[in-house]
């Protein structure tokens, strides 16, 4: 989970964006915004993911050329039979995106990963999100053509081996749903650390946008009461960074009783040594204690 030294950091980030001359609209700043600031995390993420799909599938060619191997006979078996045009229509979909699936995994294989991060992360999510897209139709197919075995009981000595590899492939593509949704299998230990990062991201994200909302929308009477304990105060003299860690300072000191003034001050001084200048630190000290002290 984000720390919330974390947090703190990527809203003094978000404000400070938001604020400079000329800068965004704050609603259309959010997702170039997060495509940045998690670019890392992000590329770590898709990669653990891309690695853990890789292993999952393990062994898949060999099932699929099973059912490759399978295939004809279950065709010849369904053909010429009008009653069994939507069970032979449902085959071919499966044999369509069964191999759709197979060329979606060869081609993340071979797709590069010491181009520019934001450029990886780009191709493995898409990639990946593709795959998982072929695979929940590939699922749907299945079950449906397993089916509709049942209305033909006849059938299924001549199906059943094709049957057979089709659950073969189906197990598979149940891990591939634990991994696509690991927060839904949270007793899954090999998925924990994917489940841990996806969860991280998510909160820094949600918990971030919160806490922007909140001071963005009193952000008026902020700059009101830091006029009131500065000389000559005007939010465009004063450093866009110092800005916005006050104004965040200012909202947990007077809208946020949930932070003890001094944590919150504290805590202001630190992001402004981290971000601001040699002076920034005494600077925001020595405004936010007036605030407090009201």
């Amino acid at each position: 989970m984000p720390s919330r030294r974390q947090i703190r950091e990527a809203v003094v980030q978000f404000l400070y964006c938001a604020d400079l001359e000329g800068g965004a609209d704050p609603s259309e700043l959010r997702e170039p915004f997060w495509q940045f600031v998690t670019e890392s995390d992000r590329k770590a993420l898709v990669l653990a993911t891309w690695k853990s799909l890789r292993h999952f599938a393990t062994g898949r060619e060999e099932r699929y050329d099973e059912l490759l191997g399978r295939l004809p006979a279950a065709r010849e078996a369904l053909a010429g039979d009008a009653d069994l045009e939507r069970p032979a229509s449902l085959l071919e979909r499966i044999a369509t995106l069964e191999h759709e699936w197979s060329s979606r995994l060869h081609s993340l294989s071979n797709l590069r990963r010491d181009d520019d991060p934001d450029l990886v992360t780009e191709r493995f999510t898409e990639g990946i999100e593709k795959l998982f897209s072929i695979d929940r139709d590939l699922s749907a197919a299945r079950t449906e053509f397993l089916r509709t075995l049942d209305d033909h009981p006849g059938l299924r000595p001549k199906l059943e081996p094709v049957a057979g590899s089709l659950n073969r492939l189906g197990r598979i593509s149940e891990r591939l749903k634990q991994l696509e949704h690991p927060e839904e299998f949270p007793e899954q230990g090999d998925l924990k650390k994917i489940l841990s990062s996806k969860t991280s991201i998510a909160k820094l994200r949600s918990e971030t946008d919160r806490i922007v909302d909140a001071v963005l929308a009193v952000k008026p009477q902020l700059d009101e009461q830091l006029d009131g304990v500065i000389e000559n105060f005007a939010p465009e003299r004063i450093d866009p960074i110092d800005r916005a860690i006050l104004r965040l300072g200012a909202w947990e000191i007077l809208h946020n009783p949930d932070v003890p003034n001094p944590v919150a001050i504290n805590e202001a001084v630190e992001l402004a040594k981290k971000f601001g200048t040699t002076d920034s630190g005494r600077f925001v000290n020595g405004i936010l204690d007036r605030i407090a002290k009201g």
